[in-house]
């Protein structure tokens, strides 16, 4: 639903005292268009890049024009960019605050990866590192345990993932049949896979991969699922992506990148570590497999 200048509610500082941007945004998302979504989105995941990026940095990112992120402002209440983009700032000061508060006495900062002048090379890999460690600092440990659960306990298991999240589909397929399970994959919406998609049961886990706006055939599976009440597992770098909302179990990844794609390391990272924790289930057992495999 689209809103005017005029018609708008007062920014969260002032309508809802101390509450903060993430959190105004969230409580408002389902107001806004598909297009206000995915710079809603944005903020909310990377709310440090947001604090010191421009609006047409801030539009690229999301996928989307520099006119819908001022429009995206206006909705929730600020002049323009630059108050929502003080807002952000503000927020992302507190956590950064609180986070030197809790850090234990008489420790000290860890030596960054590289200089202050940094090349083009060593930024992007900086920004992996830090998308990695972000990922490991907001995992939830039962939420791992309930997607390898899932994972074991799957008759079936159909991961689905298009264009860029294809390459990732196709290599947890890889790493979950070199544990002998039973794995598929849909990454286009070729006949082949919609037949995949018509086999889904109860005794199916569907996996959606996403980074960014979803694929409407990535949603599609995620809806069908539900519909015949199969497990779902999204794997998303977007807290409110619509494939999120639409899994029972969530894992979520940093992408942040200095680059003109997003960084998919933290995803690779977290489907290997997906991995592992099936193959530790029964390590005896598969340990043989993986020697046989290696053999051959």
């Amino acid at each position: 639903m689209k809103r005017t200048s005029a018609t708008i509610t007062a920014p969260p500082h002032e309508a809802r005292g101390h509450q903060t941007l993430s959190a105004y945004i969230q409580a408002r998302f389902d107001e806004f268009s598909r297009s206000q979504k995915d710079v809603a989105q944005y903020i909310v995941d990377h709310l440090d890049e947001v604090a010191f990026q421009t609006a047409e940095e801030l539009a690229r990112r999301a996928n989307t024009s520099s006119s819908t992120v001022v429009r995206f402002s206006q909705a929730l209440g600020f002049e323009g960019f630059p108050e929502l983009q003080h807002s952000a700032r503000e927020e992302y000061r507190r956590k950064v605050a609180a986070g030197a508060a809790g850090a234990p006495a008489g420790t000290s900062s860890p030596e960054p990866l590289f200089s202050l002048d940094q090349n083009e090379f060593e930024t992007a890999i900086a920004a992996d590192f830090q998308n990695v460690e972000e990922t490991a600092r907001r995992v939830s440990r039962s939420d791992v345990e309930a997607a390898i659960d899932a994972i074991v306990a799957a008759d079936r298991v159909l991961v689905c993932g298009t264009d860029q999240m294809a390459f990732f589909a196709s290599y947890m397929r890889h790493l979950l049949m070199l544990l002998d399970l039973r794995a598929e994959i849909v990454a286009s919406p070729s006949q082949e896979a919609l037949s995949r998609l018509g086999r889904i049961d109860e005794g199916t886990l569907v996996i959606g991969l996403s980074a960014g706006r979803p694929h409407p055939l990535v949603v599609r599976a995620m809806k069908l699922a539900r519909h015949r009440k199969a497990p779902t597992l999204a794997v998303v770098d977007a807290t409110l992506s619509e494939v999120a909302k639409l899994a029972q179990i969530k894992l979520y990844y940093s992408s942040n990148s200095p680059a003109y794609v997003r960084s998919h390391t933290a995803l690779l990272s977290t489907i290997q570590a997906l991995a592992y924790g099936v193959y530790s289930r029964d390590a005896d057992q598969y340990a043989d497999r993986i020697k046989a495999f290696r053999l051959k």
